[in-house]
């Protein structure tokens, strides 16, 4: 069985890339190897941004490996997985040379930040049945082969689709691009879906790499963390790739405290409210006038189709409901994504678009 690290740039497999102060785990009380300021700011209560941080905390992954269902050397915490994507472009894709396959509609920062290291995005289009979308995982590892593509990115549940690849189709799309081609599975709104983890298929599909966020159901957005889950080498160069100190600490210690015994209930207590909301919001816009489709979702967003989404976004707007305008997505033309809000939010929504149409 080929190692995922084969799939790596060659020039970086053996790169050490940046030793920073906080590399080497040195034991002392006085600490003078980094150029830190000895006098601690005023703003710094809590005396810990005076120094830098410790650029993956121990204690830090470990939760966050007990959270995911994984083991804490296969995992590489960063600025939300927003890095992640960019760390694993950089380090499979050759400048100028490599290629990435996605799904489209889908989350635009695969395309950034492959077009940010000159690789070629080749896309294979979500199909549109008339009720959901549904990805062809045949014609996206043919593509992947055709174009030796190093990474293929699936969002499930997808963004902007709400709908979710099932596991047996990324399992065996894994298989046809063993030693060929990573498959990337984007899970930020797993927490909302029904459906296993792809972690669940790492221990037989080495090149599987999953993405998960605090971003949404964790309700951590502004601290910007999310990891990527993977083989345990692979990780590895994806650290030695990373920028130095990506963590702040800060930001670490309010993780920590929202994933502290207890506030994981509430986290499901959030998810929960979100089910029973985004049902709630999706039967009302699918009898509210103007609405040609209310797409399945098992996120905690609804994709809707108008008969004129210009209308309808400019009189949520005018009514302070400020939602997605997906329509520069291939096939989304007349389309607006709406967030699931707390159930007040939702009856505004609900209420401007009873009446915008009728």
């Amino acid at each position: 069985m080929s190692a995922p690290i084969d799939l790596v740039r060659a020039d970086l497999r053996d790169f050490a890339g940046y030793r920073s102060a906080r590399s080497d785990r040195l034991v002392g009380d006085v600490w003078l190897n980094a150029n830190e300021s000895a006098w601690p700011n005023v703003a710094d209560d809590a005396n810990i941004v005076r120094r830098y941080p410790d650029p993956q905390p121990e204690a830090l992954r470990t939760r966050l490996a007990t959270l995911y269902g994984c083991r804490p050397d296969q995992l590489i915490a960063g600025r939300g997985s927003d890095e992640a994507i960019d760390l694993l472009v950089r380090a499979l894709c050759m400048p100028g040379q490599g290629a990435i396959v996605t799904t489209p509609p889908t989350f635009g920062m695969y395309a950034v930040s492959a077009r940010l290291q000159g690789a070629r995005v080749v896309e294979v289009p979500l199909i549109d049945d008339g009720a959901n979308f549904h990805c062809d995982v045949d014609a996206v590892a043919d593509a992947a082969l055709a174009s030796r593509a190093t990474l293929v990115f699936l969002c499930s549940p997808g963004n902007p689709t709400g709908g979710a690849v099932p596991l047996d189709d990324v399992r065996r799309l894994a298989a046809r691009l063993e030693g060929r081609a990573l498959v990337v599975v984007d899970e930020a709104y797993q927490e909302f879906a029904p459906t296993p983890s792809a972690v669940s298929l790492l221990a037989t599909c080495p090149n599987i790499v999953v993405l998960r966020t605090l971003s949404k159901a964790h309700a951590l957005a502004g601290v910007r963390l999310g990891v990527a889950i993977g083989d345990a080498d692979l990780i590895v160069v994806l650290r030695r790739c990373q920028a130095p100190y990506p963590l702040p600490a800060p930001c670490v210690a309010l993780v920590e405290r929202a994933l502290g015994d207890g506030p994981l209930s509430r986290t499901e207590a959030r998810t929960r409210e979100c089910f029973g909301e985004r049902a709630r919001l999706a039967d009302a816009l699918r009898d509210a006038p103007g609405v040609r489709r209310v797409y399945p979702s098992v996120a905690n967003f609804l994709l809707v189709r108008f008969d004129d989404a210009q209308v309808a976004f400019d009189a949520l707007l005018s009514a302070g409901v400020v939602v997605r305008d997906v329509r520069a997505q291939p096939g989304l033309d007349d389309a607006l994504r709406i967030t699931v809000g707390r159930p007040d939010e939702n009856d505004r929504v609900i209420a401007v678009l009873a009446g915008v149409f009728a």
